[in-house]
């Protein structure tokens, strides 16, 4: 598929983005997602390259970006990854949070980073924003959360990396004609974009499982 179907935007939930397309990454599966979600090592680029390094169906988007991104040798060997470019660095804001499927399995681990323009102390805080997403070994119902620590896979990671555009955006829940119309229209990419709360557990409005994921995909690459 050279080009990409009418109306076509790639507009993924959490749930799918682990659920789906960074477990087939992980076990070597599905060499397609590469039209949507290229191997690139995002710390090698200033964040505004990035786009232009996105799949090749998502080139023409102006909202967010996806990219699998390989570990680091010196976090294979114990150490902290280097998050820093030419033009300045990425910083962790806030907690690391997990991330819940829509039947409240706990399926990944997110983080939020911050790009920084300059070197301290004469910084600028940027518009940048990307949500690291690793996947856990297995899958856990919540209540299970107390119990054990999940296994963390970080072999590879799956990151989003956006602009902040002042609007309240929630990437985790898409408006329910949307939704509804995912079976014809793959992934509701048509819809407008929704509110809501990302990575909630039990959230009324619940996109679709991994099984529809899968589903949409092929739906897509058989057009």
């Amino acid at each position: 598929m050279s080009e990409p179907v009418p109306g076509f935007r790639f507009y993924p939930t959490e749930e799918e983005l682990i659920s789906f397309y960074l477990y087939h990454h992980l076990r070597g599966q599905r060499d397609d997602i590469a039209l949507v979600i290229p191997v690139v090592d995002v710390y090698r680029h200033e964040p505004w390259q990035l786009p232009g390094e996105s799949g090749a169906l998502c080139r023409g988007d102006v909202e967010q970006w996806f990219f699998f991104v390989p570990r680091q040798e010196r976090e294979a060997r114990g150490g902290r990854p280097t998050r820093i470019t030419t033009a300045g660095y990425w910083k962790a804001t806030g907690s690391p949070g997990y991330v819940y499927s829509s039947d409240n399995r706990v399926i990944g681990l997110k983080k939020t980073l911050v790009f920084y323009k300059g070197r301290s102390p004469n910084v600028q805080k940027t518009k940048w924003k990307m949500s690291e997403y690793r996947a856990i070994e297995g899958e856990r119902h919540a209540a299970a959360e107390s119990v054990a620590i999940p296994k963390v896979r970080y072999e590879w990671s799956l990151c989003r990396v956006y602009i902040v555009s002042g609007n309240f955006r929630a990437f985790d829940r898409r408006p329910q004609a949307s939704i509804e119309r995912s079976i014809s229209c793959p992934r509701g990419d048509q819809g407008e974009h929704g509110d809501g709360s990302a990575g909630r557990r039990g959230t009324p409005d619940q996109p679709s499982t991994s099984a529809n994921a899968a589903l949409d995909w092929e739906q897509l690459m058989n057009n």
